[in-house]
């Protein structure tokens, strides 16, 4: 028997504890489930579930905010200590730090990364634009030689793709006949971002010069 349906098994049998929001379960609730469904379930099954339900963020803030336990059939079977009430409360603040520290590790990355993006996207439309030399060029830019046709080759890449994705995201739109807002509720996306990027990828045309304006044409000399 897995994990899984152990506790699948346990809701079944045991509804009135097992089938709702988590509840503080009776001390050495283990031996009473073995009890009430001998042969049952193996003793390193039943351990491992138990583990990972007592574990949970919903079962730990069911023992810090609750006062009882409560037993197979949902009643209650003793008080819960202010103790216990601690300790799941220390672990849900050490999970909240631990993931508080990921979340700004990973926001720190993707900035990190996006302007490493920027920069090589800036660097490849300066190359391509500029009339120095190499040298100068890597002198000017700060970056090395040798690392050069690296960072080249990946702006290149890079470029490509966002030229495709904005393609596709500006085929989609036009083809789902949407509103900026509905399209960008669908996609899950703000508005303000969705339209950023139609405007990216449908850049208006260059204005055409059409010659001065009547007003702006010499005019001959006024009459006596």
């Amino acid at each position: 028997m897995t994990v899984a349906e152990c506790a699948s098994l346990l809701k079944e049998r045991f509804p009135a504890l097992f089938g709702g929001k988590p509840k503080p379960l009776k001390l050495r609730i283990q031996t009473d489930i073995q009890e009430r469904s001998p042969d049952t379930f193996s003793k390193q099954t039943l351990s491992a579930f138990l583990r990972r339900y007592t574990m949970s963020d919903a079962y730990l803030r069911a023992v810090s905010t609750g006062t009882h336990r409560y037993d197979l059939d949902g009643q209650p079977a003793g008080e819960l200590s202010e103790e216990h009430r601690q300790i799941a409360l220390q672990a849900l603040a050490q999970r909240r730090e631990r993931h508080d520290e990921r979340r700004a590790q990973e926001q720190a990355e993707r900035a990190q990364a996006h302007a490493q993006r920027n920069f090589r996207a800036g660097l490849l439309r300066d190359f391509e634009g500029t009339t120095l030399t190499r040298e100068n060029f890597c002198v000017l830019k700060g970056v090395d030689p040798q690392q050069l046709d690296e960072q080249l080759d990946t702006a290149r890449r890079e470029r490509e793709e966002r030229q495709q994705f904005l393609a596709e995201l500006l085929s989609s739109f036009r083809a789902s006949g949407l509103s900026v807002a509905a399209f960008a509720e669908q996609r899950k996306m703000h508005p303000v971002q969705l339209d950023r990027l139609l405007r990216e990828a449908s850049p208006p045309p260059p204005r055409r010069d059409r010659g001065p304006r009547p007003s702006d044409r010499p005019r001959g000399k006024s009459r006596p």
